[in-house]
């Protein structure tokens, strides 16, 4: 064989591995609506940037007639290239190959290029398609999954780990998403669950479909479990360039910084007529968040899930921020279970990649009831406090309504080492709310007049002028500042440019104990 007989055989050999699991196979990918492994890979990274790893790995299984069964690229696509300019790899899990199925071999291919992406200090990217474990392998496949959480649990707050769910993932394969940083979905062409329908009824009777047992909409409203939610493949990818936009490459760099054309003295007039008059009447936080941040953009996390609080990144003079606000709209922005392990997370997530956190408070306390107690509220609770105490990224506050008691203390006061404290002259900082702290005040004075509910008006407007504002909290130095609404983003941007500089150390320890 010359040089030219070895170049065509190079080609046909490369031409079948494009090809996976063969034309019949590839349409009836797209029959569903989904896009093969490469096509996912071609629409997301930046024009021609895509370098393959591991082209020609093969399998090396010969129980049940594997020996006879071809594999090309082992069922995923693996390599790196960049998106928007930066480094990143990734792997794509390709079904049109024996059903994406992973083996001993395709578990290696994943493990290489995760091995990389914490070398370069670059960020992985995980495109999900496949039917679980290869059966025919045994206890290689299952090998193969544990190989990858174990990297997956090193690689965590040092690069940015995502992972997009496009077909099904099940059993096992759910654990590598979950211990990532960010989950992403496809409406109607994705799944994840632990056991599947026909599990499920044979052991408990219960018959449910595979869109409502694990389908994007369950996973990113009811579970938690998934970040986002897309429409459609091309979304998907479109919304992980996005994100990529807001983090770091690394917990050793900072997000890049885009010019967005927006004064950070810009004054939001808006925001002085916010809060209703009426203490009791809901707003959007959403529409606080906007006038304050660049060009109103904003790029909410977990959207669907614990409505109470609000999520998301979004940009103050060209520099990334995360912020977490109560929304007032959604059980008066109270705090819950789920609201606290969403914030604790996303806290945990900016602090891990060196994005200052912004918060934006009006939370009356946290949601009482049954449901609460026997589920835990003050451990998930916790999570909340020591994600907050344990950050050591800039902290800033901004109190534009209600605060009290212990929710007040848990959404990064001062207390819990907040760098600057700004509270607006609609604050009301204090135990409790007035109407419930005049009844165990002035439960005397009110059961002994002639006329209680008189009396209980009155002492209700005695509390809210006394205690009901910011100006106890400012002369104790609590709040740094009490501001006119419309310069918050003034006085965010100033306090993002002096904690540029913030250095702050913890103790010395394996790690904490945080409550889970």
């Amino acid at each position: 064989m010359n040089v030219s007989d070895k170049i065509d055989d190079l080609e046909t050999r490369r031409e079948k591995v494009r090809l996976g699991g063969g034309p019949k196979r590839i349409e009836k990918q797209h029959k569903k609506g989904k896009m093969t492994a490469r096509e996912r890979i071609a629409y997301f990274m930046d024009e021609d940037s895509f370098v393959e790893t591991d082209t020609f790995v093969e399998h090396r299984s010969t129980e049940f007639d594997m020996a006879k069964t071809e594999a090309p690229g082992e069922g995923v696509v693996t390599g790196y290239g960049t998106v928007n300019g930066r480094l990143v790899y990734v792997y794509a899990q390709d079904f049109t190959t024996i059903g994406g199925s992973l083996g001993e071999y395709h578990a290696r291919k994943i493990c290489k290029v995760m091995d990389m992406a914490l070398k370069m200090g670059a960020p992985l990217i995980g495109l999900n398609d496949s039917g679980g474990a290869r059966i025919q392998e045994g206890v290689d496949a299952l090998s193969g999954y544990g190989d990858i959480f174990y990297r997956n649990t090193i690689a965590s707050g040092v690069i940015p780990q995502i992972s997009a769910i496009m077909g099904p993932c099940a059993g096992g394969a759910v654990y590598s998403p979950a211990l990532t940083d960010f989950v992403f979905m496809v409406k109607g062409t994705s799944q994840i669950f632990i056991t599947g329908p026909e599990v499920v009824k044979a052991v408990t009777g219960e018959e449910v479909t595979q869109e409502a047992l694990g389908g994007a909409m369950t996973h990113s409203t009811s579970s938690g479990v998934a970040h986002f939610a897309a429409a459609g493949d091309e979304e998907c990818l479109d919304q992980i360039r996005r994100l990529l936009s807001y983090l770091p490459s690394n917990n050793l760099e900072v997000a890049p910084h885009v010019e967005t054309g927006d004064d950070v003295n810009r004054a939001a007039e808006e925001l002085d007529a916010i809060i209703p008059d009426n203490p009791n009447k809901a707003y959007d936080i959403k529409d606080v968040i906007r006038p304050v941040v660049d060009n109103g953009d904003f790029m909410e996390v977990m959207a669907g899930y614990a409505k109470n609080i609000v999520t998301c990144f979004a940009r103050v003079g060209g520099e990334s921020i995360g912020i977490i606000a109560n929304q007032p709209n959604y059980l008066a922005g109270s705090l819950d279970i789920n609201a606290s392990d969403k914030a604790a997370r996303f806290i945990r997530t900016c602090d891990s990649f060196n994005i200052p956190v912004v918060n934006f408070v009006d939370v009356p306390g946290y949601l009482p009831g049954t449901n609460q107690e026997y589920g835990g509220i003050e451990r998930h609770g916790a999570k909340l406090l020591y994600a907050y105490s344990e950050a050591t990224v800039p902290k800033i506050t901004v109190i534009t309504r209600k605060a009290y008691g212990g929710a007040y203390i848990a959404m990064c006061s001062r207390h819990l080492g907040a760098d600057a404290v700004f509270a607006w002259p609609t604050a009301e900082i204090a135990v409790m709310g007035p109407d419930g702290a005049a009844n165990i005040v002035f439960k005397k004075e009110i059961e002994e007049s002639e006329d209680p509910a008189d009396m209980r008006r009155q002492k209700i407007a005695e509390y809210r002028e006394n205690f009901a504002n910011p100006y106890k909290a400012a002369a104790r130095g609590y709040v740094d500042d009490v501001i006119e609404p419309r310069f918050t983003r003034q006085y965010i941007a100033s306090s993002l440019e002096m904690l540029r500089s913030k250095r702050e150390d913890r103790p010395a320890k394996k790690h904490g104990n945080m409550p889970v």
